[in-house]
Parts: C-alpha cells; sequence; structure tokens
C-alpha cells in the first residue's frame, strides 16, 4: 500500500498535480491523507502531556497515534509539499512530530540508536516553486527523518521549479518534471 500525504494547502495545487502522475506512475492501492482536511495539529503543552502519559503507560494502540500506525505500515510514501519560505507548509512538520513515536516508527537500540519500525523502504518528495529551489530544505529535513528515524533506504525528490515566473511555460516545466518520474 503506498501512503500519499498531501501538504498542498491549495485547491489547484501544482505540487498536487505532479503527485497524482507519481502514484499513477506507481500504480496500486493507495491510501490518502490530506493534510489541510486531516492533518495532526502541532503538539501544545497538553498534548505533550496526554502524549508522554500514553506511551509511560504504554498505550501505543490509543488513538493520538493512529497517523504513526499509519506510516509504520505504509509500503511506499508519496509526500507532495510545496516549496514554501525555503521548506514546506506548518502541517507537514506537525506531521512529523505527530508520527515519530518511539514504539511504532521508530525504537532506540541499548546504545541509544534510532532504529527504524517502518515498512516502507521508498519515499518519494514531491515539491513545486513559482521561483528556483534555493536549498532545498524541506527535501534534507524530510530525508533525514526517513533515513534517521524511519530507516527508509531510499529517498527521492521529484521537483518543478520557477513556475511563477513571468513568462514560464508551466506545462512544459510540469511536463518536464513528469517525465522523469520513470526514473525515479
Amino acid at each position: 500500500m503506498t501512503l500519499f500525504i498531501d501538504g498542498c494547502m491549495r485547491e489547484n495545487s501544482r505540487t498536487r498535480e505532479l503527485a497524482q502522475a507519481v502514484l499513477a506512475h506507481l500504480g496500486g492501492e493507495t491510501e490518502t491523507l490530506v493534510l489541510a482536511e486531516n492533518g495532526p495539529a502541532g503538539l501544545t503543552p497538553e498534548t505533550l502531556a496526554q502524549r508522554d502519559k500514553l506511551l509511560a503507560e504504554g498505550a501505543l494502540d490509543a488513538p493520538l497515534f493512529a497517523r504513526a500506525h499509519q506510516f509504520a505500515a505504509a509500503d511506499t510514501i508519496v509526500l507532495a509539499a510545496p516549496y514554501w519560505d525555503l521548506l514546506f507548509p506548518a502541517a507537514v512538520r506537525a506531521y512529523f512530530e505527530a508520527i515519530t513515536v518511539s514504539g511504532i516508527t521508530f525504537r532506540y537500540d541499548d546504545h541509544g540508536v534510532p532504529r527504524s519500525l517502518c515498512r516502507a523502504r521508498r519515499l518519494v518528495y514531491v515539491t513545486t516553486a513559482g521561483g528556483p529551489i534555493i536549498g532545498n530544505y524541506g527535501f534534507q529535513y524530510v530525508e533525514a527523518m526517513a533515513r534517521g528515524f524511519f530507516g527508509i533506504e531510499t529517498v527521492q525528490c521529484l521537483a518543478a521549479e520557477g513556475l511563477d515566473i513571468i513568462g514560464a511555460d508551466v506545462a512544459a516545466i510540469l511536463a518536464e518534471a513528469k517525465s522523469k518520474i520513470a526514473q525515479l
């Protein structure tokens, strides 16, 4: 099963369009999570206390951890996140905060090193930008989390940039990005 994490905030998102082309190429069953509609909120003092209490009790099946279980069970992950302010929308960061749960998506070994509990071996990060992508920090963050905590071996980025530059041929830029999907 492929988990599609839709971190797009606009209805007619070009990032989502590009991600849909990736999903069509991958085929198979897809489960979709639209962060703008169903994404977790960031941690607050209250939710952090609740999370700590549940973890201390070993209540890993609590609803608070549903997204972490969903992520851990996926075979492949496609994350669509537009390039915003050198990173991605805040909802994507809140999502990673919610799924990084020791005992579900990773565990610490006897030396304090995180070890994966996730099934996925591949994550495709899809992004688009109105201008040039300067230091793809969003992808770098996702790649560090995917490899470092979740043990995902193959982490790839598909990007289309310069979409809002005056005179840009948006259709051609997106077509060029889509032509690279088979190489992923």
